[in-house]
């Protein structure tokens, strides 16, 4: 299986790797910093150079077997397999995408509601939420998210058993997405004193790194469910 650098340490730009499979798509390596579409948040791209070529990376993708598949532009040369590579995230990308991630965290533990979804975006995120109750006003949401934000608290992960999971469903706040069981152990995202859920995505290590959030839009999507849309101040 692919070592996955970008759970190892989120803020790993760029890696040497090795090419081990070519597929019409794009290509396997054995070591990854890009971060797989999954979990709400999209897959990362970037470069990857070789001696002699130099492809695009338009996209990333879980694989079978636990791999990475890094999605080639469909113009881009492929290296053989074999070939040692250097790989470059689009790191302001990359980002954004994991400040915005925290802040939904963040806001998860303000809103008191059941995640039904999210999405993760560069530009605006959202979270979806069961209400029993009144909504709280989007002004309300802001002021209290960053509050939280301006605490500037560590954010770092933890593991635990999947036995211990089970026994703690309080831990998935997500109805619509299960964290990857089967290997043992979950990876939880702990925001001290804030928020502990199980998350394999990239997060900021300080909440202040996030910044100011707006809550731009609150929509009604069903008797009980609202979206809340956020994007950075």
């Amino acid at each position: 299986m692919v070592e996955e650098l970008f759970r190892q340490d989120a803020y790993i730009k760029e890696a040497d790797a090795t090419v081990i499979a070519v597929e019409e798509r794009g290509v396997r390596l054995d070591r990854s910093i890009f971060y797989p579409t999954g979990g709400g948040q999209p897959g990362d791209s970037g470069l990857m150079r070789w001696e002699g070529g130099e492809a695009r990376i338009v996209d990333s993708v879980k694989a079978d077997g636990g791999d990475v598949l890094h999605l080639l532009a469909p113009d881009s040369p492929r290296p053989e397999v074999g070939a040692k590579v250097h790989t470059t995230l689009d790191w302001e990308r990359r980002y954004l995408h994991m400040r915005m991630h925290t802040a939904m965290h963040v806001m998860s533990s303000v809103i008191k509601g059941s995640v039904t979804g999210g999405q993760v975006g560069a530009d605006k995120s959202r979270l979806d939420f069961n209400l029993d109750g009144e909504v709280p006003a989007k002004e309300w949401v802001t002021e209290e998210v960053n509050k939280l934000i301006a605490l500037d608290r560590p954010v770092t992960p933890q593991w635990i058993t999947d036995e211990e999971l089970t026994a703690r469903p309080e831990l998935v706040k997500t109805m619509s997405v299960r964290p990857p069981m089967g290997a043992g152990r979950v990876r939880l995202l702990s925001i001290e004193g804030i928020d502990l859920q199980a998350c394999g995505g990239t997060h900021v290590a300080r909440t202040g790194e996030i910044g100011r959030i707006e809550c731009t839009k609150i929509e009604n999507k069903g008797k009980m469910n609202r979206r809340f849309i956020i994007a950075l101040a």
